[in-house]
């Protein structure tokens, strides 16, 4: 292969061990692996994170639900002992037949949800109580019911229901990675009225979950022993949604301006700790000498001040790497690792094609392995450069990925 994809399943594996730990004994952590595992491939590591521990995923759709599905039983995983598969974005009508097949646990909001769900089971004649959960909008005006009116409609509905049980609880934190948070505080207390009018109604659900991997990588002060209280409250289980840091990030935890603390940021708990999962490489298919004064790639962008010997890589933005990593003479750009060593992006990335600098790399050869992505080049580095986050940059890569 001239590019592929790495991803590392002991450092999955160690990811999640590390972020279970850090949750704690009394709260269990979903793997979120919605966007195709964040661009690492589902497929390939909903079956590692199942053997090390997983008991719930996190996808986007239904469809993202049937993938995770078969890959665990291709792996062997019997349907009986396989994880639960939480489809967290809202659904349609025409997913329904797709979540009761698969056995997957559908995020609600509304009664028009819960009927096209209601309407799926009568015709399929499922007779045992389908679960689901209900996902309260505590501030991010994205998806959920706001607590009050629009949330005791619903409760009232699945009062009447024995077809339908809420298994679930959930909301999601707007700002989770600032420390002393006004956002977050007041979504928790949204959140927790929200909770308070379950238990009034009388159900009684299975499982409370709110926040992402900043949650669990948050001071003393942050929401998880909240979490955990409000659960109990109610007789249920605690549960948080890890995402990014599965895959080896973070996001640097900040603080609210207002907050007492010394400095501006925290040192975080568990970025130290994770490892980056994914190590996209590429070989050398050609290599030139060019001397000075002449231009390299589209429009001449970067000219060269002295003779340079230069290498090819097949790979460009149409592959994930992003065309801000193009670079000028006044402007640096990206880099890649090769043979230990930072061989500086020159020009512009293009399509399918980006050229490096080895004038300093001598033994630089056809057919060497280059790091795009991964260990120095992270995509915390390219998200610098391209002025974006690091999710974006991951779930764009596109190469053919393989385990190790």
């Amino acid at each position: 292969m001239k590019s592929w994809v790495e991803i590392s399943e002991q450092r999955l594996a160690a990811n999640y061990r590390l972020l279970s730990a850090a949750a704690g004994n009394d709260l269990s952590v979903l793997a979120v692996v919605k966007a195709n595992a964040y661009g690492h491939g589902a497929e390939l590591c909903a079956p590692v994170l199942a053997a090390a521990g997983a008991q719930w995923f996190g996808v986007t759709d239904a469809a993202e639900g049937a993938t995770v599905r078969a890959a665990l039983t291709e792996a062997g995983t019997p349907a009986k002992h396989q994880p639960r598969v939480l489809v967290m974005s809202e659904s349609l009508d025409e997913d329904a037949e797709t979540i009761v097949h698969h056995r997957l646990t559908p995020v609600v909001s509304s009664v028009d949800q819960l009927e096209s769900l209601a309407r799926t089971l009568q015709d399929r004649h499922q007779q045992q109580p389908f679960e689901v959960h209900l996902e309260i909008d505590t501030g991010m005006a994205r998806q959920g019911v706001s607590p009050g009116a629009p949330l005791h409609r619903i409760l009232e509905w699945l009062g009447t229901q024995s077809t339908i049980r809420l298994d679930g609880v959930m909301t999601h934190f707007a700002s989770a990675e600032i420390a002393g948070s006004h956002q977050t505080a007041s979504q928790r207390i949204l959140f927790e009225e929200a909770v308070a009018q379950i238990a009034t109604s009388g159900l009684r659900p299975g499982w409370i979950h709110a926040g992402n991997s900043s949650t669990v990588d948050n001071p003393a002060e942050g929401p998880l022993p909240w979490l955990d209280t409000l659960a109990r409250g109610l007789g249920a289980r605690a549960m948080v949604r890890s995402g990014l840091a599965l895959y080896g990030y973070a996001l640097p935890l900040e603080c609210e301006q207002s907050y007492p603390g010394p400095v501006k940021t925290v040192t975080p708990q568990v970025r130290a700790r994770l490892q980056t999962v994914m190590t996209w490489r590429a070989r050398i298919t050609a290599l030139r000498e060019i001397e000075a004064d002449e231009r390299i790639g589209y429009n001449g962008t970067f000219t060269s001040e002295r003779r340079m010997r230069l290498a090819l890589l097949p790979v460009g933005y149409a592959d994930g790497l992003r065309r801000e990593l193009s670079s000028t003479n006044a402007h640096r750009g990206g880099w890649v690792i090769l043979r230990g060593e930072r061989a500086p992006i020159v020009g512009r990335v293009s399509m399918n094609l980006t050229i490096v600098d080895v004038t300093a790399i001598p033994a630089a050869a056809l057919g060497d392995e280059a790091i795009v992505l991964g260990e120095g080049i992270t995509a915390d580095d390219h998200a610098r450069i391209a002025g974006t986050i690091p999710y974006e940059i991951l779930c764009a890569v596109k190469e053919k990925r393989v385990l190790r």
